[in-house]
């Protein structure tokens, strides 16, 4: 009973630690970034499901990225308790993403919400993320 739960908690995290795809000259790149404490994955783009939550690979145009953004706040917001994993959902709309650009999400903690940006290769803001939701799910 044990082997079958040992090869597929391997299989999952073989998957974790697989290299990223090649870029695509005709897509844009977007790559997530926050702290090493904290997880920024990619969750929809337009409204679908990613398969892969480390990257948006996207047509050039106009897109509506939703990204979840997962830190921990110390005390859970009281000095005596354990600390708390709060998760935000944040947007990030952008018309202009252009083929072969790389582009880059960086979201950080700001109290018990989030912050988040839209960068080009340059690290002009682009534009600001709207945080959806945040809370303990």
């Amino acid at each position: 009973m044990r082997y079958p739960a040992l090869i597929v908690g391997l299989l999952l995290l073989s998957a974790c630690a697989s290299p990223l795809p090649p870029r695509d000259p005709g897509l844009a790149w977007v790559d997530l970034y926050t702290t090493a404490s904290d997880l920024l994955m990619a969750e929809e783009l337009d409204g679908q499901r990613v398969n892969d939550g480390r990257y948006f690979q996207i047509t050039p145009g106009a897109h509506e990225l939703i990204a979840r953004y997962q830190f921990d706040v110390p005390g859970g917001g009281s000095l005596m308790a354990e600390p708390v994993q709060r998760t935000c959902e944040i947007r990030v709309r952008y018309d202009d993403f252009a083929a072969g650009q790389r582009y880059r999400i960086e979201a950080r903690e700001l109290a018990m919400s989030a912050q988040a940006w839209l960068y080009d290769a340059q690290r002009n803001v682009l534009a600001r993320a709207k945080v959806l939701r945040c809370g303990v799910f």
